[in-house]
């Protein structure tokens, strides 16, 4: 497996890394373009140097060589003594000559080099002009000129002598110079380095203070806190940015309260609404009781008027009952009140109350009890119960059971289920599955409140499509 280097992804790491890329490459173009200069500059003055010192001591050469045509007189012999001492005199310290005449060579005091270490091509130059090259030999720089001595004629012609001198210069101190050079050049880079680091540390911290104001501020206005305002200093981007920032907060926390009195208006007025037709609504059931007793000795046609007013009047009830159990959840009214309860004798009563309890089948085992609110646990497994009564098909069957994080109850129905696309609506308020459902079919609110009244205690309800019929599961932990 080929591990590869992360890149940065924050806005500090790119900074900090921008930062220092661009003023490491600064400092060592800076570095590299000076150290070659000075290289340049201090190898060309030794080269010059070198070639002026032994040109001077060419030029001084009182020998008699070279040919009957030269100003030297031809009957003059040169002793080895003369070629000894002329080596010797361009030779010096630092220096290693050899010097060659016709088939005499001489070498000065201490040099270790021969012909064989003198470039083929700097001899062949070397015989027409004074030539240098840099070599590098056994890892020691040198700088070997070559010449051939040259003499005027009678006739002020310049002519060969025959002798060719080799000087080796040894660069060993300019060398030196320059690894103190590179040495010290990259301890300036080090430090260049550790500055730009820092600078770029402290740089981005400040630039990057207002952005994380910014942050803050974007996840506190997240959060609610509507009033949350960024400071603006200055009058750069950043700055602009955070009065806009400011600006728009502003603007949506005064939309914000307006919907928010808008939507306390709203309530107040549904549960206002359902207050005020309780009482007619109770006054209306009582004479409906009535009107049902006698639909029976009525006409035909005024017995069906009768039985639909009673009908649409006990939806009304229902929806009214309703509508102020939702306004107290949205008001945040209602009050969790648990007792331990017997939930067989609960689940039993909640049946036997509404007339189900030939039409559901309950398995819950003896004596099985739990602390929970037993007013709201009726109201959920009633929605529960009547919306699989009413949408579902028989049997319907109720189950219930203590597990180790607490109850649960299942409501199954053998019907044709809900449409899968509807599943994770139905808890919705008002929603209604199927758009052709009758007006009849209750008000879109049971489960809704079911699921409150769940989540109230703790819980939640959960449904899922089984072969045949829905499932709904409740669950409630301990207290």
């Amino acid at each position: 497996m080929t591990l590869g280097l992360r890149r940065p992804t924050g806005l500090r790491g790119r900074l900090v890394i921008t930062f220092v890329l661009v003023a490491v490459t600064a400092s060592t173009l800076v570095a590299g373009i000076g150290y070659q200069l000075v290289r340049r500059a201090l190898l060309d003055r030794a080269e010059a140097g070198a070639v002026v010192d032994v040109r001077d001591v060419i030029q001084r050469i009182s020998l008699p060589i070279g040919t009957s045509e030269l100003l030297w007189p031809t009957d003059a012999v040169v002793t080895d003594s003369d070629l000894t001492n002329l080596a010797e005199s361009l030779g010096g310290p630092d220096r290693q000559v050899i010097l060659k005449y016709g088939e005499q060579e001489r070498l000065s005091s201490g040099t270790t080099f021969g012909l064989d270490d003198v470039p083929a091509e700097l001899r062949r130059q070397a015989a027409e002009r004074m030539v240098r090259q840099r070599l590098l030999i056994h890892g020691d720089p040198w700088l070997l000129i070559g010449t051939q001595v040259h003499r005027l004629t009678r006739t002020g012609a310049v002519r060969p002598t025959g002798m060719t001198i080799y000087v080796f210069v040894s660069l060993k101190e300019e060398g030196g110079v320059l690894a103190r050079l590179r040495t010290a050049l990259a301890q300036a880079s080090g430090i260049t380095l550790a500055i730009a680091l820092t600078v770029a540390l402290v740089s981005a911290r400040s630039v990057l203070r207002p952005v994380r104001r910014l942050g803050d501020a974007a996840r506190a206005l997240g959060a609610g806190r509507l009033d949350t305002r960024l400071p603006v200093d200055g009058r750069d981007e950043l700055a602009g940015l955070s009065a806009t920032f400011n600006d728009t907060a502003s603007a949506l926390e005064q939309t914000v309260s307006e919907l928010r009195a808008l939507e306390a208006m709203s309530r107040r007025f549904v549960a206002d609404v359902s207050h005020e037709l309780r009482t007619p609504l109770t006054a209306m059931t009582a004479v409906t009781d009535m009107l049902t007793e006698e639909a029976q000795n009525l006409p035909p046609d005024a017995g069906k008027a009768v039985n639909l007013v009673v009908r649409e009047i006990n939806r009304l009830r229902v929806l009214v009952e309703h509508l102020i159990e939702a306004s107290r959840f949205d008001s945040g009214a209602a009050v969790l009140t648990r007792e331990n309860v017997d939930v067989g004798m609960a689940l039993a009563d909640c049946l036997e109350i509404r007339g189900w309890t030939g039409r559901v089948r309950l398995e819950v085992p003896r004596g099985l009890s739990f602390s929970l609110d037993p007013r709201r646990f009726d109201v959920i497994v009633a929605n529960l119960v009547g919306n699989a009564l009413l949408h579902g098909a028989p049997p319907v069957t109720v189950t219930a059971r203590a597990l180790r994080s607490g109850l649960e109850v299942k409501v199954r129905d053998r019907g044709k289920g809900i449409p899968r696309d509807d599943l994770p609506h139905v808890f919705e308020r008002f929603y209604k599955v199927g758009a052709g459902r009758a007006r009849s079919d209750g008000s879109g609110l049971g489960l809704a409140i079911a699921k409150a009244n769940a989540e109230l205690h703790g819980g939640t309800i959960k449904v899922e499509l089984c072969d045949p019929g829905t499932l709904f599961t409740v669950w409630i932990p301990y207290s």
